[in-house]
């Protein structure tokens, strides 16, 4: 379990072989330094910085980003070394802040090489200092620890530097930050694929406590991130996938960030990248916030972080609201573990002392106790009621700005709704909230083209929502949410290039698909009975097969004329009735090697009823995200592994807003075809 540290606290390294990822919301260069066991740096060669960033057992970032990773192997530290020490710092001359109270707090979290998170720190309450040292890791008894730290410094690395014993500091940093700002200013000219646009920009108003580092994101999300996405295979149980960052650059991310992003490595600051742009323009600058009243935060603006276009900012927005309340309530977490662990130590105090146990003393020590935990809980909960309040300012203003693939049922956009020319960066598959505030619900976004399959589960093994239901009542849930999927991946495509297909055996969701049937926008009735299901495997397993050859061959242009190029999306209800051991093979098939030719699954079913076959089918299930027709908390975010709770995209009862947006898109495509 990871240990969320707060300033002076410390935690056993069980690995060897380490790494810090640190995501902050500007640029920030990576420096380390090896020290021995008074603290001392001997000399510039115990210092790694961007313009030599190895050491023996320490490699630091090359450059100045908003994402950057320490590798560490404490094995390989020299003997007489017991201490390595993280910073941070700011480069000057670049035009970015000048201090780390102007941007979001830091955070930095130590895994191990598989991924596994160790312990992370979130560096709240600096203010003019520009250069920090955020970790330790320190020999203790033949053992290493790491300790967060959080020290600031508001004369950077000089100052920096020399408390800790290093000659010459001033000309040494001084070297360091002219090699800094050499790079940036020839690297900041182009955007190189991959590289990330920016990061939010959050009102000053807003503690830094609230804020989060880049991420890839409710892409969620953060796709397109080299973060969000992180793996968003279900897990095998009812525990807790990581929420979807930014699809397609890697998560939040993306997310996003979020989530975010296409796929995501574990952990890292969010890419938001969008893997399609070719274009050197700048990006719009974010619109201005109005100011605010004397001694009141400034107002949330929506599209107040970086982006290309004003879908591009609103999402990239959404990324950081999610971030900023995964870091709000994990600092709230962790000062209230403070407390009661300051607590719990302060009576254990009491009742060791067997004087003290009884009597006035022992009831004015056990008193005393308590209600300092009273106090540092009311602390907490005053700063997490200050970042969730602006929040939901925030979100008040967003959410009537997004466009329709982001955006709710229920949201007067659809209303207005017209058929784009153009594939939107995203895709709204519901909310998530924490219960701390389960009226704030971030949008969970997740990059489009998707990625993975998803999968709808119908099962009542999971939240209380669901063992509520009875069996059938659930299961036409679950349909009627994989219909509303599915409308709103026809709603947000341009006419011709997204093609539904749905597998129901039994003709059991006849009511919940009247909106698909009744609006024409499917490429055929629903297959029945198992003649059905294997006709239309076949012509999806061979869509895949000639894609593959074509694309591997470098021939696109000798595919069939008839072959239809579009997005390909499967529906499939009530699996596995009506399928056999090929039809099996042939839907793992499509959800292994689909998505990457334009075929997508979109599975209603429950797990229980497919255990006949055993595990055979668990890489089927671990391929697609899982989501669920009722509320549930299986969702975990890769930062701070939070349990958020999804809540499905449900239409408004008794609305036909489904029925009215597929019947334009019907309509579209018949134009089209003329």
């Amino acid at each position: 379990m990871t240990a969320e540290l707060v300033r002076g606290q410390n935690h056993p390294l069980p690995h060897t072989r380490l790494e810090i990822r640190v995501t902050a919301g500007a640029p920030v260069m990576a420096c380390a330094t090896l020290a021995d066991d008074r603290g001392t740096v001997h000399g510039t060669e115990w210092i790694a910085h961007p313009g030599s960033p190895t050491l023996p057992g320490v490699e630091v970032s090359r450059q100045a980003a908003a994402g950057l990773r320490f590798h560490i192997d404490l094995e390989a530290v020299p003997a007489q070394a017991h201490l390595v020490r993280v910073l941070l710092a700011l480069p000057e001359g670049v035009g970015g802040p000048d201090r780390f109270g102007a941007t979001a707090a830091p955070f930095a979290a130590v895994t191990s090489t598989d991924g596994t998170e160790v312990a992370s720190f979130t560096l709240t309450g600096l203010d003019a200092e520009s250069a920090v040292v955020a970790l330790e890791l320190y020999r203790r008894q033949g053992a290493w620890k790491v300790r967060a730290v959080g020290q600031g410094y508001a004369g950077g690395l000089a100052e920096l530097f020399g408390d800790h014993g290093l000659p010459q500091a001033r000309a040494f940093a001084a070297g360091i930050q002219e090699a800094v700002a050499r790079h940036l200013a020839s690297t900041v000219q182009i955007p190189l694929p991959g590289a990330q646009d920016g990061v939010r920009i959050r009102p000053e108003g807003l503690p830094s406590s609230a804020a989060a580092g880049p991420a890839t994101a409710p892409g969620p999300a953060a796709q397109g991130g080299s973060t969000v996405p992180q793996p968003l295979a279900p897990a095998p149980q009812p525990a807790p996938d990581a929420v979807p960052h930014a699809a397609g650059a890697p998560g939040p991310g993306t997310g996003g960030t979020p989530a975010a992003a296409g796929s995501g490595s574990a952990g890292g600051a969010v890419n938001y990248t969008h893997p399609g742009r070719r274009t050197s323009a700048p990006p719009t600058p974010p619109p201005a916030a109005p100011p605010a009243e004397p001694g009141r935060p400034p107002r949330p603006v929506a599209g107040d972080a970086t982006g290309w276009s004003m879908d591009e900012r609103l999402y990239n927005q959404v990324w950081g609201m999610f971030e900023d309340l995964a870091r709000a309530v994990a600092s709230y977490r962790s000062a209230m573990d403070f407390a009661e662990s300051r607590m719990d130590q302060e009576l254990d105090r009491v009742l060791s002392d067997p004087r003290s146990r009884i009597g006035g003393a022992g009831d004015a020590a056990r008193e005393a106790a308590r209600a300092k935990h009273d106090q540092l809980a009311a602390q907490a909960r005053e700063v997490l009621d200050r970042d969730l309040a602006q929040l939901v300012a925030e979100s008040e203003v967003v959410e009537p700005a997004l466009p329709a693939a982001y955006a709710r049922w229920d949201n007067p956009v659809w209303h207005a709704y017209r058929v784009p020319m153009e594939i939107p960066m995203a895709l709204r598959l519901g909310d998530v909230h924490l219960p701390e505030r389960p009226d704030l619900r971030i949008p969970m976004l997740v990059r489009l083209p998707l990625e993975r399959g998803l999968w709808v589960d119908s099962g009542r093994s999971g939240s209380e929502a669901a063992l509520m239901m009875d069996e059938a009542q659930l299961r036409g849930l679950a349909m009627d949410t994989a219909v509303a999927h599915a409308g709103r991946l026809l709603a947000v495509y341009p006419p011709g290039e997204f093609t539904v297909h749905v597998i129901d055996p039994a003709g059991s969701a006849t009511r919940s698909l009247a909106p698909l049937t009744a609006s024409g926008v499917l490429a055929a009735p629903p297959a029945a009975g198992a003649a059905g299901v294997a006709a239309v495997l076949g012509k999806l397993t061979q869509r895949v097969d000639l894609v593959q050859m074509a694309v591997r061959g470098g021939a696109a242009e000798s595919l069939p004329p008839g072959l239809d190029t579009a997005e390909q999306l499967l529906i499939v209800n009530d699996f596995p009735h009506g399928f056999d051991d090929r039809a099996v093979t042939q839907l793992r098939y499509l959800a292994d090697e689909g998505p990457a030719v334009g075929v997508h699954l979109l599975m209603v079913a429950d797990r229980e009823d497919a255990s006949a076959y055993g595990p055979v089918l668990d890489p089927l299930w671990r391929s697609l995200l899982r989501i669920t027709p009722v509320p549930d908390d299986h969702l975990a975010d890769p930062w701070v592994g939070h349990a958020w709770t999804y809540e499905p995209p449900a239409v408004p009862a008794g609305s036909r807003v489904l029925f009215q947006v597929l019947e334009q898109v019907a309509a579209a495509r018949r134009s089209w075809r003329r």
